[in-house]
């Protein structure tokens, strides 16, 4: 039997995320769907995020081990050729027996787009949350350096009642400004349920002065929910990479 490693790209807009669910279309309902025709034999592929209604993926890694001998190259081509437009293949690969694609996870990166202006962006509606504040860019990168480290992020995830650890390592946190276009660029080991999200929200408590970047830290510390911000919209955010 054979391993495959593959990236996809998808427009999170008409999914309920990527895990599947009973009532509710999901991007690993309609892959598993396109991909099982193509290998002629029911499959079930594994993800290497569960990302949320809403939310986008640059890359996106899954694993499916199959019996076919259909090559690689192949594979890319037939799956892309029955997915709809808002989902494709990049690459397809040949992985090691025991590769998985969220168990051999090392690292993920998220990005969270923000269009920034009174006026919105037609072509952006749901690609990039519309914020219409003004933006103190210095402000807000300095905040972000506090989530930089390992800490327990308790506060920042909407529910922790079934995790066993809510530690987790965040790499680094870069804000990068272009015009009106406004990106965060977050890595770390692993990420709880809407915990970028909720980082973001409480950026923007600290770009609009109701608290101080130096609050990050009393927040983390504070392990509180209601220490933090409000959930950020989910069409900003956008799984960028995976490492192995």
């Amino acid at each position: 039997m054979r391993n495959l490693k593959v990236i996809m790209a998808y427009r999170g807009t008409n999914y309920h995320g990527f895990q599947r669910q009973e009532n509710a279309i999901t991007v690993q309902e309609v892959v598993e769907e396109k991909v099982s025709s193509v290998l002629n034999e029911k499959i079930i592929i594994n993800g290497c995020s569960r990302t949320d209604t809403g939310v986008h993926a640059n890359n996106y890694c899954f694993s499916v081990k199959t019996n076919s001998l259909i090559p690689t190259k192949n594979f890319v081509r037939g799956v892309n050729g029955r997915l709809p437009d808002d989902i494709s293949i990049l690459s397809c690969e040949e992985a090691d027996d025991d590769f998985h694609a969220r168990f051999s996870c090392k690292a993920k990166e998220y990005i969270y787009r923000m269009h920034c202006s009174e006026s919105k962006n037609p072509f952006a509606t749901d690609l990039a949350y519309h914020y219409r504040r003004p933006v103190d860019i210095e402000r807000i990168r300095t905040a972000a350096q506090e989530f930089v480290g390992t800490h327990d992020f308790k506060a920042f995830c909407a529910d922790s009642s079934g995790k066993l650890s809510t530690i987790r390592t965040i790499y680094n946190f870069d804000v990068v400004s272009n015009g009106v276009s406004v990106e965060m660029l977050v890595k770390g080991d692993g990420f709880l349920y809407n915990m970028i999200r909720i980082m973001v929200g409480t950026l923007l408590m600290v770009n609009e002065k109701r608290i101080e970047p130096s609050d990050i830290k009393r927040i983390i510390e504070s392990k509180d929910r209601l220490q933090a911000g409000n959930t950020a919209q989910p069409h900003g955010l956008y799984l960028n990479r995976i490492f192995y």
